[in-house]
């Protein structure tokens, strides 16, 4: 018995070693940063009444340093995401979820491409990330406490640069190309206009919409194609706006409203930056950036919209049978291989996982699959200038400037509207499209034979071949993820003939650019009032995946489940009748608005996303079974429905999926609401006046600026302006930062 007791003891003591090194491996396997070389900063932080923080210094570099530290006092929590994803270590805070960026991380190069590209960028870009790394690095020091992984910091420019290789690719839609191939399963890859010899294949709403109406999409006047978007499958989204003064009646103006998640790694921040070396800016930006990505200055403003263009292209590699080559023309070539740990945080322990890397000195990264091996090429591969692209954009000065930095094409991807105080306004669909080649028949839009050099392509297309409009006869712009060819009105627009079909520029409209080009088109002036009105407009048309759902509704009319009761005891017929009679608006007034926003983003998710649409029959009794389960009724009020809520604060909401008033994607709570966690995120509205006077701008945040402390008085105070649909001030120039300040601080790492 003896050795019995000895063995078992034995077995605990293994399992107990083995515990300890799960739990403590990760932090001293992982890759760690020098700090930057010493240099001195000094910083002042002065905070407005709702806590936006405009950062004073001589020079960028000082900026860029105080910059870090106001962010991290209102959001360390984020930053260290960001950081350890700029590290390949995420999958130690976020479990297999983290792993799966961190895969994309070592698959794409992110780390390689930053230690190749980072010294190529002018010195005082270098400088400006340094030191924002710098201040970082102090805060972490500072606040130990709130470090939630060993070994993280320091962190160095190389760190910052990296994190920004990462994360760009993601805008246009690469994650929709790693994961299927991954999985081994069909791409997704969007519907562009027609290239000879290779057909648009129609989408499920398409093929449905047909089945049911015997109407063909296709020959509509704006066929809505089918986009896939983002990794998660939602549909992100933004709207912005720019009028002349001459449409307004009175300033130049700028509105930028993007759509991106509330919280998290891209969730905007924003503040104000001035340097005695003339970096003066307000705007915003996501966590892990020195400067702001929109926003403006005293001369010039913009925003940015994601556009999908077909910048990724996908080969498939003609293999030896020792499956370690790959044969291109008449020669064979060793595939790159590696092996990289991805760690995974499973409850207290963190699993080192094992996956293997593999690259084409040719091509790029490759993904082996039960398929084969399928390699990626994509627009603004292997490159980092964008970091000094933004940088530069924030201190152009007039449009020839600011035009001059977008036609590096250094921002691999999103439509940028611009306007100035000279009255110009401009649309640029910016986006690096891999150039392909015009003489080779290819389908690009399907896979590849990666075994043919004639269809590897080099570099991006010039400036001159992406479509753009600089100050079009009808006095505005505007985009809404649409096509670029729907953008200033009937006369203005651009023509889709003048551009090649290989370039994949996306042809689709969304429920937003139908609104806003027809209200934007029917008003005589565009004042603060009518942009009001278009900005807050939470209609929809009945066109594309609306009317996909209407007439599945129409089309059950002979169903022999219509009559049957839900588990609710309501029957289908009468929520179907609802629904037929709804108003198409998300404005909390109709009785079927509640049932309608329950239903419609899984259409408008079909259709963007490529993806079989809802059985309308099931849909429809989940919908109902959870209205009667959480209100008792098939009509509430659908601001009950639908949430804003932060810490203790749980506002109404209006405006639904693909909205102008977006209130996009939620998470259903325990009591059955839907709390916002994706739609209007950060609204900047910027007007410069006629005649040359100072640039005066408003904005608003969903919570406040203080995102994820709770013990501010700035984690929530900017929920009932957001509601209300009201902006507050921002405080640009300094008389009047100083006047409205509740906080003034310099920070500085001066040594003693």
């Amino acid at each position: 018995m003896k050795w019995i007791k000895l063995g078992a003891l034995g077995v605990a003591g293994l399992l107990l070693v083995t515990f300890v090194f799960l739990a403590t491996w990760e932090p001293f396997a992982a890759r760690t940063s020098e700090a930057p070389e010493y240099r001195e900063y000094s910083a002042e932080i002065v905070r407005s009444e709702y806590g936006v923080p405009m950062v004073y210094g001589d020079t960028d570099a000082d900026v860029a340093f105080g910059v870090a530290i106001a962010h991290a006092e209102d959001d360390f929590f984020t930053l260290q995401d960001v950081v350890a994803m700029s590290k390949g270590r995420y999958g130690a805070i976020a479990g297999q979820d983290g792993a799966q960026i961190d895969f994309a991380y070592h698959l794409i190069g992110a780390r390689e491409t930053a230690i190749r590209e980072y010294p190529k960028l002018p010195a005082d870009t270098r400088a400006l990330l340094d030191a924002y790394a710098s201040g970082l690095n102090q805060y972490a020091e500072t606040h130990p406490e709130e470090i939630k992984l060993a070994n993280l910091f320091p962190v160095n420019g190389e760190d910052i640069a990296a994190g920004f290789v990462l994360r760009q690719p993601f805008f246009y839609g690469l994650g929709n190309v790693i994961g299927p191939l991954v999985a081994g399963e069909p791409l997704r890859k969007e519907f562009g206009p027609d290239i000879p010899g290779f057909p648009r294949e129609k989408s499920p709403a398409e093929q449905l919409r047909e089945e049911l109406t015997g109407e063909n999409m296709a020959k509509s006047e704006h066929p809505n194609l089918v986009l896939p978007i983002g990794s998660a499958g939602d549909h992100l989204g933004s709207n912005a706006w720019a009028v002349t003064p001459e449409k307004s009646g009175g300033p130049t103006t700028l509105i930028s409203n993007s759509h991106q998640p509330l919280r998290g790694g891209v969730a905007w921040y924003e503040f104000g930056v001035q340097s005695g070396e003339g970096w003066h800016f307000a705007g915003a930006n996501f966590p892990g950036s020195p400067f702001p990505f929109l926003g403006h200055n005293e001369h010039l403003g913009w925003t940015n919209t994601v556009n999908r263009p077909d910048m990724t292209d996908i080969y498939k590699l003609e293999m030896n049978e020792a499956g370690d080559s790959y044969r291109l023309d008449d020669k064979w070539y060793y595939l790159e291989e590696k092996e990289v740990i991805l760690p995974v945080k499973m409850g207290p322990v963190t699993l080192p996982i094992t996956q293997t890397i593999y690259r084409s000195q040719h091509h790029g990264p490759v993904i082996k699959n039960d398929n084969g091996f399928f390699a990626i090429r994509y627009g603004g591969m292997d490159k980092a200038d964008q970091l000094d692209a933004y940088y530069r954009l924030n201190k152009t000065t007039n449009l020839e400037e600011w035009e001059a930095q977008i036609a590096r094409m250094a921002i691999p991807s999103t439509n940028f509207i611009y306007a100035d105080k000279q009255g110009n306004i401009a649309y640029v669909y910016n986006a690096s499209i891999p150039d392909r080649p015009e003489d080779v028949e290819a389908n690009w839009r399907g896979i590849l034979d990666g075994s043919r050099s004639d269809l590897i392509w080099e570099g991006s297309v010039g400036y001159d071949r992406i479509p753009k409009l600089i100050n079009p006869a009808s006095g505005w712009l505007y985009n809404s993820n649409n096509e670029p060819y729907t953008a200033a009105g009937e006369g203005s627009d651009l023509d889709p003939q003048d551009f090649s079909p290989v370039l994949g520029i996306e042809r689709k409209q969304t429920n937003r650019s139908y609104r806003a080009y027809r209200l934007m088109s029917e008003a005589d002036l565009l004042d603060r009032e009518a942009l009001e009105r278009i900005k807050y407009d939470t209609a929809y048309e009945r066109l594309d995946y609306v009317d996909t759902l209407l007439s599945a509704l129409e089309a059950m009319e002979n169903s022999p489940r219509l009559q049957k009761a839900s588990a609710s005891g309501v029957s289908l017929a009468e929520a179907r009748d609802l629904l037929l009679g709804w108003d198409l608006t998300a404005d909390n007034k109709g009785d079927a608005d509640a049932l309608a926003l329950l239903m419609i983003r899984s259409y408008m998710g079909a259709e963007y996303n490529n993806t079989p649409v809802p059985d309308v029959e099931e849909h429809l009794k989940e919908a109902v079974d959870h209205l009667m389960e959480h209100f008792g009724r098939l009509n509430p009020p659908m601001s009950e429905l639908l949430r804003l809520r932060q810490g203790n604060v749980d506002l109404p909401l209006d405006g639904g999926s693909d909205t102008l008033r977006a209130s996009t994607t939620w998470r259903e709570d325990d009591d059955g609401r839907l709390s916002l966690v994706h739609g209007d995120s950060y609204i900047q509205w910027v007007e410069w006046p006629a005649g040359g006077g100072k640039v005066v701008s408003r904005s608003i945040q969903p919570f406040g600026a203080a995102t994820t402390r709770s013990e501010s008085p700035h984690y929530t105070d900017q929920m009932q302006l957001y509601v209300d649909h009201k902006l507050k001030p921002v405080r640009f120039f300094e008389e009047d930062v100083r006047e409205h300040a509740t906080s003034s601080k310099v920070v500085t790492n001066k040594r003693d």
